[in-house]
């Protein structure tokens, strides 16, 4: 059975079809430089890993390898060599090269090398064999005092790693964890002993936030993530204790980190379902979706305002010229999202300002020569159809869709073109008052007009909607270029 199938600490693409030469591999892993043996070692650890395991390859390892006076990148790949060789024999008893090894691992636990000594704490992270680690418990709690921080975040990993598998080697490892929280400095470490706390010991965590519920505002990114994710893990738990984080996750909804505050805006939404909650979370979304420039984060931001949009509408209704700022993007899907979005939200306070800026883009597109007539056109036509639907369902800014539609009916964006035509053909027939303003301009139009098709459309417009022979006279003298 190969390592990968036992347990899974590396996984690593290995080309099996290769013709390996291991007599040759150990004289090189036994008597050659320093690269050569790091290149037998990687091949030794591929082979381990796809189940070619070589004897006795282990006490070579430990001879020639895991020695004080190696090079440090080269005991680091023994490390990752113990971590998937098998440590029992068939009889289940552990090995007795174990006991080198745990030798070896208490040197580099003590090693002088800031990078040796965070080598072996992430090495202990993987050990799963209570009786590999037990000796190793007293050379492990003196690097949470190391000068290092690098050290020190892997020691409190080790530690978590320790107590989550084998409680009672290290029994009093919450005490330990929460005395070096309160006096640690670097954002990593406190991270990770935080993190350590909320998993194991959750009730010292919650009181380690809610003693420095002041300084929240001012800790790391990581950190404010963690103490969201305990937060909502609290409140999941117990529904009544609420309310004592809402002062919390609103001062973290005006952090400067995105994820913060995106996370913060998530946690208030599942704590609150108060308007005042939901335009508070709604409004920084909006906010990341006009300063993120990373499209994947957009569509996620638009997802989650859909979602509020569904229980919440009247809210979001209030934020909608907000959410049209993500316009501005020139990704296709992003825009189209938001036009979606925004036709579901569009009402009579708001219907003019959103007719307003569907001109602004539509206009914006005819001066655009930066992107590809393809994406144009896809656009435009989504424009086209928001100024559709808005004119229907709001007969009062008719007038004004009318205006900005017709003003595009001299372009030569064909698809555009005929979808305008096709809906001043509906507004004409469904408003009558609004006729005679749309064969006037059409009347002005009707020189500039390029497409065929949209030629016909305004000709059958003005033939069928014309109320004196005069006006449809004027038509056909307008389109052949003589005075009407």
């Amino acid at each position: 059975m190969s390592a990968l199938e036992r347990q899974c600490t590396l996984l690593i693409n290995y080309d099996q079809s290769s013709q390996v030469d291991v007599p040759e591999l150990l004289s090189k892993l036994e008597g050659g430089d320093t690269n050569e043996k790091i290149d037998a070692l990687k091949q030794f650890i591929l082979m381990q890993l796809n189940g070619e395991a070589v004897p006795s390859l282990l006490m070579t390892v430990i001879r020639f390898v895991l020695r004080p006076q190696s090079e440090t990148h080269l005991r680091k790949l023994g490390l990752y060599y113990l971590e998937i060789v098998d440590k029992r024999g068939e009889d289940g008893k552990m090995l007795p090269e174990m006991i080198l090894v745990c030798n070896m691992v208490r040197m580099e636990l003590e090693n002088p090398n800031e990078y040796s000594r965070g080598s072996a704490l992430r090495f202990v992270c993987k050990l799963h064999d209570a009786d590999l680690v037990e000796p190793l418990i007293s050379a492990i709690r003196p690097n949470l005092e190391h000068r290092h921080s690098f050290v020190r975040r892997n020691a409190v990993h080790a530690i978590h790693h320790v107590y989550a598998k084998f409680e009672h080697l290290i029994p009093d490892a919450p005490e330990i964890v929460e005395a070096f929280l309160s006096n640690e400095v670097d954002l990593a470490c406190r991270r990770n002993a935080f993190l350590m706390l909320c998993q194991c010991d959750q009730e010292r965590a919650v009181m380690h936030l809610l003693q420095n519920i002041a300084e929240v505002p001012s800790w790391g990114e990581t950190l404010q993530l963690s103490a969201l994710e305990l937060i909502r893990k609290v409140c999941r738990q117990n529904p009544m204790q609420k309310g004592g984080y809402i002062r919390i996750i609103l001062a973290l909804l005006q952090s400067a980190a995105a994820a913060v505050v995106y996370e913060s805006a998530n946690t208030l939404i599942s704590l609150s379902n108060a308007p005042t909650a939901v335009r508070a979370a709604a409004q920084r979304f909006c906010d990341l979706l006009s300063t993120q420039s990373d499209n994947n984060i957009k569509l996620i931001l638009l997802d989650r305002l859909f979602e509020l949009r569904k229980n919440h509408l009247q809210t979001m209704q209030e934020l909608l010229m907000d959410m049209l700022r993500a316009l501005s993007s020139p990704n296709m899907d992003i825009r189209r999202k938001t036009l979606t979005l925004a036709m579901d939200l569009v009402t009579n306070r708001n219907v003019e300002d959103v007719i307003s800026i569907l001109k602004k883009e539509l206009l914006r597109t005819q001066a655009s020569t930066d992107v590809s007539p393809e994406v144009l056109y896809e656009y435009r036509q989504l424009l086209v159809h928001a100024l559709h639907s808005t004119a229907i369902r709001f007969p009062h800014v008719a007038p004004t869709a009318v205006n900005v539609l017709t003003d595009v009916l001299g372009d030569s964006f064909g698809p555009a073109t005929t979808d305008v035509i096709m809906f001043v053909k509906e507004i004409t027939e469904i408003l009558p008052e609004l006729r005679p303003g749309i064969l006037e301009k059409l009347l002005e139009a009707l020189p500039t007009i390029k497409v065929p098709a949209v030629v016909r459309g305004a000709l059958w417009i003005l033939g069928e909607y014309s109320e004196t022979p005069q006006q449809l006279r004027q038509a056909f003298m307008v389109r052949s270029g003589k005075p009407a």
